[in-house]
């Protein structure tokens, strides 16, 4: 390859701009969580000294609500309404971005990558995370998001 093309190359790659912003929906691809849906509250795109590579700190769905009808009581709505989260580190490539983001107000000083130290920091951050998802799903918006991913 000449000089000329390897500018040019670089010059489209960086034109492309980062996509995997705090807020844009992923689908995770692979491990325990594969093919659950998960928001990144941060991105790392260049890596640190821990992890060398691009990654990013999500919050996702392990366990979807149920489906819900106008004819059921309010404790059996509250019950199929739950919803369980995950908390975890991802590296780049093994998420998928989509075209949809969730503005989910998450608390990053609750919810940062110190939580993976202490297992009382991660039930308080999955907690957070379960809290903030719950409220999102009454609301009614981001309805792609609260559904099962069917494939």
């Amino acid at each position: 390859e000449t000089h000329a093309q390897n500018t040019l190359l670089r010059l489209v790659l960086c034109s492309m701009g980062k996509f995997l912003k705090a807020g844009r929906v992923v689908l995770v691809l692979n491990g325990r969580y594969a093919g659950k849906k998960a928001v990144i509250v941060k991105n790392h795109d260049d890596g640190d000294s821990r992890r060398q590579y691009g990654h990013a700190l999500v919050a996702g769905i392990a366990r979807y609500p149920l489906k819900v009808t106008r004819r059921m009581g309010t404790k059996r709505l509250a019950k199929r309404s739950r919803i369980k989260p995950f908390v975890k580190v991802y590296n780049y490539n093994h998420l998928m971005p989509t075209r949809y983001s969730v503005d989910v107000s998450i608390d990053k000083t609750i919810v940062n990558k110190d939580v993976f130290s202490e297992p009382s920091k991660k039930r308080k951050a999955t907690r957070e995370v379960k809290v903030k998802f719950e409220e999102r799903y009454k609301t009614g918006k981001n309805r792609w998001f609260f559904q099962k991913l069917r494939f």
